[in-house]
This record gives structure tokens, sequence and C-alpha cells, in this order.
């Protein structure tokens, strides 16, 4: 599933602000991806499937019916993801440990979403985007680490510019 996870990280790293509900459906559905993976052995793809969607469909319903629980959902998402994505690219293997600063990583989101909202939404799925694309082209870590950094920046910006120019 590399080439969808180019794709729905190109997607956050764009428009991670812009559409707020398919942000927390891309992150739950990334999650759920990461989750199936360490939970079930490799050939229940369609178990991996049925749960990332699951986690994306309830993400997306969340963030048009309840926002403030989205807000929250996509805060520990976005950074959930994120977290896992960096450790796992600096080589932390799967374990306890990797979900642990997984979890650590999702709090974090969720309080800077709360926080500062836009440029927390700006940031998380700037984020997440850049490091669901490095780790769907397979990167490694020299030219991993550059592409991440080069993306996040470019989301950030992209973003930045399209909020500023919808305000004045």
């Amino acid at each position: 599933m590399p080439i969808i996870r180019v794709i729905f990280g190109a997607v956050l790293l764009v428009l991670g602000r812009k559409v707020f509900w398919l942000f927390v459906g891309l992150c739950g559905f990334a999650l759920g991806i990461a989750l199936a993976s360490s939970l079930f052995e490799p050939r229940s793809t369609w178990v991996a499937l049925l749960l990332a969607l699951g986690l994306g469909v309830l993400g997306a319903i969340l963030a048009n019916q309840v926002p403030r629980i989205a807000v929250a959902l996509a805060g520990f998402f976005g950074g959930a993801l994120a977290a896992a994505s960096l450790a796992g690219w600096l080589g932390l293997p799967p374990g306890i440990l990797l979900w642990i600063v997984a979890f650590v990583g999702g709090i974090l989101g969720t309080i800077l979403l709360s926080a500062v909202f836009d440029w927390g939404l700006i940031g998380l799925s700037s984020l997440a985007g850049a490091a669901m694309v490095v780790d769907g082209l397979g990167l490694s870590r020299p030219l991993g680490g550059a592409v991440l950094l080069g993306l996040f920046l470019l989301g950030v910006v992209l973003q930045g510019v399209w909020m500023r120019s919808k305000k004045d």
C-alpha cells in the first residue's frame, strides 16, 4: 500500500487545514493501517484495510458532527501518526516502545491543536503528510530526512499562504 500512503500524504501535506474532516479521516486511516500491521499477521491485508477504513470514516464523521471532539481526535491521530512515522524512520523497532512514542505524540498533538488550532493543524498535517510520503516512497535516512524536512516546510508555507490569503 505504499502508493496509497504517498497519495494520502500529499493530500494531507497540501490540504490538511483546508479540509479538516479529510485530515481527521486520513490520519485515522493511516493510524488504522499502522495499528493493524503491528497487531495482525502480514497476510491479513483485508483486516488492516477494514480497521483503517473504520477509523478513517469514524474520524471524518466526528469531524463533521462533533467538532470539539474532532479537534482532540485530529490532534491525537495526527500527533501519533507523525511520532510513530518519525520513530520508525529513525530506526525504532516495532513494539511497545513505538506505541508509547505514538501515544505521547498523540497527547502532544492534542495539546497543540487545542492551543493554536490553525497553525497547529497546518504543522500537524504538514508533518504527518510529509512522513507518509517519505514512508510510502521508502526513502532511507539521509535522503529521507532531507525530503521530510523539505516537504514539511513546503506544506507549512503553502497552507500558511492560503490561510493568510483567505483572511485578507
